[in-house]
């Protein structure tokens, strides 16, 4: 008897175990991930059709927190973004020490070039994870790489090569570029030229538009507009594309159907490679337009889309590692092991040697997808989409190569 009574007791103290366990709340691993960027201004629209955004970045960054919450729920893992925004030319070194001062090393950036790799040098920054989700300078993925960045935007070359294999895919192989004469426009006729010669393409002549300040919606009327843009293009040799690099904004948008010739207008404006557009629905990409929708009240766009994918490697890395330090989440992104799921078709992964995130590349019209690069027949033995942008022979950069 009493031994039987003295089993019953050492198996209610067994029970009792598990049972205060429960009581006490699961340990959580809290992460933040900070939120700089600089306060450039947008340029206005050329239509008032289009609406302006205040919170580009800023909006995917958002919900990209939101769908880190939603896994992190179930595994104890607490997601907050910490947000700032510093002046145009503002003290960037500040901002960071103050994140760094709350221990925050993982970091989105939304700078521009040479603000970025000021960032990077920064000896608060050297050990942490900085995810690019702005800048598309080559430079960055060739020649200025740093190992504590990784870039989701992007690039330039990216982007060309994706309209050139289109191009090539329908045999037009004899271009017309106009660029104009800011430096970002000289960046993207640079990555066109480029991407022309790596697919067998001609360059058959190029053009020049002369930026002057004031020469936008406001007082050009639609009969000068028509003027210029048709002075702008006649008397040019064949040519089977008009390919167009105006980042700037200032006259691309005025090239369709104002051409002397009838031809197709691609580049960054008519046919656009970009990394995300509204019209995507593929491979669940109505999910996400709709959940961006509601929660911003507009459109996902490309830096929205890259910012998002930023913070969802993060949080992949943090839920497959168990880790939120940068050490650990590093090794885990340029790992075999990294994949994310980003509504594009396939996983995307980081290339080791630049840190830029392989991804296809949407191309799309004002109002729909047109095409999706790398297209089919261009192979590479390792992946196609290291078909697009610099390849690893082609870079400077040599990052993690003992990975």
């Amino acid at each position: 008897m009493l031994r039987a009574l003295a089993a019953l007791g050492l198996a209610a103290a067994l029970l009792a175990v598990p049972a205060a366990a429960q009581q006490q709340p699961a340990p959580k691993l809290s992460v933040t991930i900070g939120w700089l960027s600089e306060a450039i201004p947008e340029p206005e629209p050329l239509s008032l059709v289009e609406p302006v955004a205040k919170d580009q970045g800023l909006a995917g960054a958002r919900l990209a927190i939101t769908d880190n919450q939603t896994t992190g729920r179930f595994l104890g893992q607490d997601y907050t973004l910490d947000e700032t925004t510093v002046p145009a030319g503002g003290d960037l070194a500040g901002a960071a020490a103050a994140m760094a001062g709350k221990g925050i090393k993982l970091v989105v950036a939304d700078l521009p070039a040479d603000r970025l790799l000021q960032l990077a040098d920064l000896p608060e920054m050297k050990d942490a994870v900085i995810l690019d989700a702005r800048t598309q300078d080559d430079r960055l993925r060739v020649a200025d790489c740093r190992a504590n960045v990784f870039h989701t935007i992007p690039s330039r070359a990216m982007k060309a090569d994706a309209l050139a294999q289109y191009l090539a895919f329908k045999r037009w192989t004899r271009w017309v570029l106009v660029s104009g004469s800011l430096d970002d426009d000289k960046a993207f006729a640079d990555a066109v030229r480029r991407a022309a010669r790596r697919y067998g393409a001609e360059i058959v002549e190029e053009r020049t538009y002369e930026f002057q300040a004031g020469s936008r919606r406001s007082d050009t009327g639609e009969q000068q507009v028509q003027k210029q843009m048709t002075q702008l293009t006649q008397r040019l040799p064949d040519y089977d594309v008009m390919v167009v690099a105006d980042e700037s904004e200032v006259f691309g948008e005025y090239l369709p159907y104002r051409t002397w010739d009838a031809r197709p207008v691609v580049g960054t404006q008519g046919l656009v490679p970009t990394a995300w557009h509204r019209s995507q629905e593929q491979w669940g990409g109505t999910q996400i337009q709709r959940r961006f929708q509601k929660a911003s009240g507009r459109w996902m766009l490309e830096r929205d889309y890259a910012a998002w994918a930023a913070i969802r490697a993060l949080g992949e890395a943090v839920t497959r590692t168990g880790k939120s330090d940068p050490a650990a989440i590093h090794d885990y992104l340029v790992s075999d092991a990294f994949q994310l799921g980003a509504f594009k078709g396939v996983p995307l992964t980081f290339r080791r040697w630049d840190q830029q995130l392989r991804q296809p590349i949407l191309l799309a019209s004002p109002m729909m997808l047109v095409s999706v690069s790398p297209q089919e027949g261009f192979l590479h033995q390792r992946t196609p989409l290291d078909t697009l942008g610099y390849d690893e022979p082609e870079s400077q950069c040599r990052l993690n190569p003992d990975q």
